[in-house]
This record gives C-alpha cells, sequence and structure tokens, in this order.
C-alpha cells in the first residue's frame, strides 16, 4: 500500500466522524475573532469629557468617594484606567461593568449586554455545545476530543495537500484558485489550496487549543520544559471558602467593621507608584481594598488586553507603599510563560490584531476545509455506488445475451 493511501483514509474517517462539531467550532471560532475589539466597540460611546481648563482627572480616592457617595448602592470590586485623555474609568461590579468620567466622576452608564451576551453564548457552542448542567462535561469531552481528531487532520493533510509531482500544474492547482473550476474539481481545488496556505497558522490554532481542552494537555505543557505543573483549582473549593467566608460575616456578632467599608487613605500613593513603576502603560486595573490590611494589587498592561508579554501585576504594601511583590513576563517559570502565550495564541491575540486576523482567516479556512472535505467524501462514496450497482448489473446483462 502507497504512503498516501495509507494516511489518506484515516484523514478521510477522521474528517468524516467529527466533521461536523469541527466545523461548529471553526464557524464559532470565527466569530470570536475580534471578541474584544467588537465589546470595546460597543462600549465606545462611553468616553470621559476632558475639561478645556486642563484640569486633571480625579485621584483614585476622590473617585471611589465620589462613587461611594453618589451611588450607594455600587461597591466596584475594581477599576480599570485607561492611559488616553479621555479614557473612562471602567468599575467592576460583576456581573457589570459601568463607567464612569474619569475628571467629575459622573456615571455615564452600564456596558451594553447585546455585544457580550452574543459573545458569551457564542463561546458557549464553542468550547462546550452550549449545554449546561450535568452534561455538560460530555460535550467538553466531545469538543475536546474533536478538536484532538482535527489536529490529526492537519497533520495528515499537509503531506496530502502538497503535490504529488512538482511540475508547474501540479503545483499550481494546489496553492491558486481555479475559478472556472466546478463540481468535484472545484470542491478539490478549494480543499487544497486552503489547506495548503493555512496549514501552519491552523495547526498553531488547533495545537494551542489542547492545554485548554485537557489537563493532562495542559500539565504536558509544564512537563516538557521540567516544570511542575500548577494546582488545579477547584471550583467547588473555592465556593465553599465564600459560603464557609459568608457565613462568618452572617453569624459572628462582633464582626461590624468587615461590613464597614475600608479606609480609601493612602490609595493614591499607591496608584501613583504603580505609574511610575512601568513606563508606557496603556491601562492599569486596580483590585479595590477588602479590608485596611490587604496589600494592593496592581495588573499593568502595555499592550491591548490579549499580549501576555506586556503584562506584568505589582503588590504594594497598604500602609508602608513597599513593594511586595512584582512580576513581569520575564520573572514567571518558563512553564508558565509557554502557557500564557499558546494560550493567546490559539486566538492570535499575542501578535495584536495582524494574529487575530490570522487565526481567524485560518479558522475560517477550516471550515471550507471541512465542508469541502465531506463533499469530495460523498461524491467519493455516491461513485462507489454506482460502481457496485454496475457491478451487479452486468453479469445478469451478460446471462441474458448468452440465454
Amino acid at each position: 500500500m502507497k504512503l498516501r493511501t495509507l494516511i489518506f483514509w484515516p484523514h478521510l474517517i477522521a474528517g468524516v466522524t467529527a466533521g461536523i462539531v469541527i466545523l461548529l467550532m471553526s464557524v464559532t471560532g470565527v466569530l470570536l475573532t475580534y471578541e474584544r475589539q467588537l465589546i470595546a466597540w460597543s462600549d465606545s460611546d462611553y468616553r470621559s469629557t476632558v475639561p478645556s481648563s486642563g484640569a486633571n482627572r480625579l485621584s483614585v480616592e476622590d473617585l471611589l468617594q465620589t462613587i461611594r457617595e453618589q451611588h450607594p448602592e455600587i461597591a466596584p470590586a475594581a477599576l480599570t484606567i485607561g492611559s488616553a485623555a479621555d479614557a473612562p474609568v471602567a468599575a467592576s461590579v460583576p456581573p457589570r461593568t459601568l463607567y464612569f468620567d474619569a475628571y467629575s466622576g459622573r456615571l455615564l452608564g452600564e456596558g451594553t449586554q447585546g455585544v457580550r451576551r452574543f459573545m458569551s453564548e457564542t463561546r458557549a457552542w464553542h468550547r462546550w455545545l452550549a449545554v449546561d448542567g450535568e452534561g455538560r462535561p460530555v460535550a467538553r469531552f466531545i469538543t475536546g476530543w474533536s478538536n484532538f481528531i482535527f489536529l490529526f487532520i492537519v497533520v495528515t493533510g499537509a503531506y496530502l495537500w502538497l503535490p504529488r509531482r512538482w511540475t508547474w500544474a501540479q503545483v499550481r492547482s494546489v496553492v491558486l484558485f481555479n475559478p472556472s473550476a466546478t463540481g468535484k474539481a472545484r470542491d478539490f481545488n478549494w480543499h487544497n489550496v486552503i489547506g495548503v496556505w493555512s496549514a501552519i497558522p491552523l495547526f498553531i490554532v488547533v495545537l494551542t487549543a489542547l492545554p485548554i481542552s485537557f489537563p493532562w494537555a495542559n500539565t504536558l505543557v509544564y512537563r516538557a520544559v521540567g516544570e511542575e505543573p500548577p494546582a488545579a483549582r477547584g471550583r467547588e473549593g473555592g465556593g465553599a471558602g465564600a459560603r464557609q467566608g459568608g457565613a462568618g460575616r452572617e453569624g459572628g456578632g462582633g464582626r461590624h467593621e468587615e461590613r464597614a467599608a475600608p479606609s480609601l487613605d493612602g490609595l493614591n500613593g499607591l496608584w501613583s507608584r504603580a505609574e511610575q513603576h512601568v513606563e508606557g502603560w496603556r491601562t492599569i486595573n486596580v483590585r479595590v481594598p477588602e479590608s485596611n490590611r490587604a496589600p494592593v494589587v496592581f495588573a499593568i498592561d502595555k499592550g491591548d488586553g490579549g499580549q501576555p508579554h506586556l503584562r506584568s501585576t505589582l503588590t504594594l504594601d497598604r500602609s508602608t507603599g513597599a513593594v511586595v511583590t512584582y512580576e513581569a513576563f520575564e520573572d514567571q517559570s518558563l512553564g508558565r510563560r509557554l502557557r500564557s502565550i499558546s494560550r493567546f495564541a490559539h486566538t492570535g491575540e499575542v501578535l495584536g490584531i495582524p494574529g487575530q486576523t490570522i487565526a481567524g482567516l485560518a479558522t475560517a479556512g477550516g471550515a471550507v476545509l471541512v465542508w469541502t472535505g465531506v463533499e469530495l467524501a460523498w461524491r467519493r462514496w455516491r461513485a462507489w455506488m454506482k460502481r457496485r450497482a454496475a457491478a451487479r448489473i452486468e453479469p445478469i446483462s451478460a446471462q441474458s445475451s448468452a440465454a
């Protein structure tokens, strides 16, 4: 048996077996290509009004105090402030995001829900077929192994899509679209051309999805560089802790100080230190302290939100302002860096808009590959059935002629 035949049949069977799920994940992946940008665009009407007098933005303390006074029902968990002069202040009030004017503290509005809801539902289809409840682990199993099968299809296809002979006529048929082709010839041309041009980015997109889908693949990233993977975060454990904390606040009679809002004193100095710590920052996110003793954590981003190599985390002592910890991307272990890069290589965000565009185009190509591959398989099956029918009719015709 020839090598091409040996590779072709598993390739075809894999595509037919997982084709529907792969097609669904490809289409939803394309819709999610510019998720962050579309959400930001949907909120683009919320901008701070820059005073003509050249006044400075409100300090963090003044801003939080204004929110407390004007909107006592709002308790922000975190604030995100951009470096642009007209950037609004985004306050995280789970599950909502509220926007405030950075100069007056005026509430501008709530983050639009239409785009967020659409992206959330699309992501649910992409990751677990929009299944809820007890059926979700099964759905994740299906999408995870369909992605694994897709990786096999891409790897084997990289061989099958190449021309059998390196003549210009053969090369042209697999690297250039033939607008005059129809039927089987068109499907074959599209399948090969898109496969050749999208093979490398599609391989990266599919490969980097494995650590998201499987704990063993996530572990393998760390093991490959000789590191112990971090302990898995149990959802049930976190929930139990939260429930225990809530019970303690309700039941303990003398803990009224935990219900009181923590003091804001000192936050301005800590914010100034965070600004000076990283030059060229674009956004800084600060978690609003839950107590007067807790350290203050700043997430500082020099990129557009999807580039882990441009992020850093600064933790400052609340009372002294001393640096408790500072972790830039280069300070992380090799395993953590690889895992972060792989997460955002899956969406292309690690390379910014150009990377997202390449990943989106490759994913769209994946959808066409599945469609044309199934079409070619269907044509092959129909041709085989016709040959079988013809083979049955021929002996009967021969017997009739002999009689």
